[in-house]
């Protein structure tokens, strides 16, 4: 019996492989692909390892040229701030020696001040004394005398427009310096005109006038009067012949006398109560 076991044992020997042979193979197998992709994994993961290695290498290069930027910047601050602390101590000793040169200048217009304030009482006092005495009983008589004498000239000429009155009782000026006297007495306004062609027209005032003709020789005219949209001729009126009417707004009439007739011209003013609202003249 023991040399039939043994004999069934070595037919089995030479049939074929033991299982755990192909077992270890596959084993084998696994383990090295799984080195296989463990190590492509690796080298994937030290590739990318050293570009960010570079990329931070480059990061670095950059932040130390900008830390060498900014130190060249804060050099020229520190030199900047040197600068200025110096000119603020050039600027704070002018100030100072301004200050000294301020209060000697306010001592000194104060002496000024008080020295001019001294003179003049002193020369007031020295015109009041001349004034004073020169103030004497002949000279005061004498301008009496002058006071007298511009009076009665005053009331010469005031008799001399009394004189020249028209109906209604207005002074008639002849001439351009009456004009001016009977405005310095302000109790009308006065208008004065000019026209220099028959037909032209020319505003004064609140009328329009228009010259219809002139007889140089006889020294008469005649004229058209515009107000309050009314037409009024005045027909061979006479050198200094008042012309009286009415205009709405007026108390009082209105007055047109004519100083000069000449050949197609006249010369003269129109006078309107004091106060009442009237427009510049003009053509």
């Amino acid at each position: 019996m023991t040399e039939e076991r043994n004999e069934v044992v070595h037919v089995h020997n030479a049939e074929g492989t033991p299982r755990w042979i192909g077992l270890a193979v596959a084993v084998l197998a696994v383990i090295s692909l799984a080195g296989l992709a463990f190590g492509w994994s690796a080298s994937s993961r030290a590739q990318t390892a050293e570009k960010a290695l570079t990329s931070d290498q480059q990061t670095i290069q950059s932040l130390q040229q900008e830390v060498g930027l900014l130190g060249k910047r804060l050099a020229q601050a520190e030199d900047t701030s040197a600068q200025v602390r110096g000119e603020l101590n050039v600027v704070t000793d002018r100030l100072k020696l301004t200050q000294g040169e301020l209060g000697r200048a306010r001592t000194t217009s104060k002496q000024i001040r008080e020295e001019y304030q001294k003179q003049l009482a002193e020369m007031d006092t020295a015109v009041k004394s001349e004034l004073a005495t020169k103030a004497s009983a002949e000279e005061v008589k004498a301008l009496s005398g002058d006071v007298g004498v511009v009076r009665n000239d005053l009331n010469s000429t005031r008799e001399g427009l009394q004189m020249a009155r028209g109906e209604l009782g207005t002074l008639i000026a002849r001439n351009h310096e009456e004009i001016e006297q009977l405005r310095r007495i302000g109790q009308r306004d006065y208008f004065e005109f000019s026209i220099e062609k028959k037909g032209a027209k020319q505003r004064v005032g609140d009328v329009v006038l228009e010259l219809r003709g002139t007889n140089s020789k006889k020294g008469s005219f005649t004229v058209a009067l515009y107000a309050d949209d009314l037409r009024l001729e005045k027909k061979n009126r006479s050198v200094n012949e008042p012309i009286y009417f009415y205009t709405r707004g007026y108390r009082a009439p209105l007055e047109m006398v004519v100083n000069k007739v000449g050949k197609d011209r006249i010369a003269g003013y129109v006078s309107v109560p004091k106060g009442a609202a009237t427009s510049a003249s003009g053509k």
